[in-house]
């Protein structure tokens, strides 16, 4: 028998509900609404047994995740205050940042790339891109990765 692991992507409509609810208590978990397993597993009606049977092999789907994260290059001055204002700017449209990777500056400019979603963004890509380079202190932003 092969012992390699196998995914099924199956609608949770034909699926027993507990699925979901191991889905829902490990959220519940993450984002800290429930202090411990027992906990979460109590808030969605489950027994901790059920939840720990299958809390390492349930996971969510999201179709579009890949499709709404990008990798953006920026090349920012170094001077105080320049990525805050830049970070500051994908904070007002919406984008939410996912990783942030800064390095030395070489020449008085650091390198500066920073994985978002765009999932919220409340304007245009390219607006976003004409906004992020009117940024006081930002000498080239660039999409390196993503639609």
């Amino acid at each position: 028998m092969d012992h390699t692991t196998q995914y099924l992507l199956v609608d949770t409509k034909v699926l027993p509900e507990i699925f979901s609810k191991v889905v829902e208590a490990k959220h519940l978990l993450a984002s800290g609404k429930a202090k411990n397993s027992s906990e979460a597993a109590r808030m969605m009606g489950i027994s901790r047994s059920a939840f720990y049977k299958y809390k390492d092999s349930v996971y969510p789907y999201t179709s579009n995740v890949s499709e709404n994260i990008i990798t953006i290059y920026a090349a920012l001055l170094d001077e105080p205050g320049v990525l805050s204002r830049f970070l500051s700017e994908l904070y007002q449209v919406g984008a939410n940042v996912l990783t942030i990777n800064q390095n030395i500056p070489v020449d008085s400019v650091a390198p500066v790339s920073i994985s978002v979603s765009l999932e919220g963004l409340t304007i245009s890509r390219e607006e976003l891109f004409q906004n992020l380079r009117q940024v006081e202190g930002v000498a080239e932003v660039r999409r390196v990765s993503g639609q």
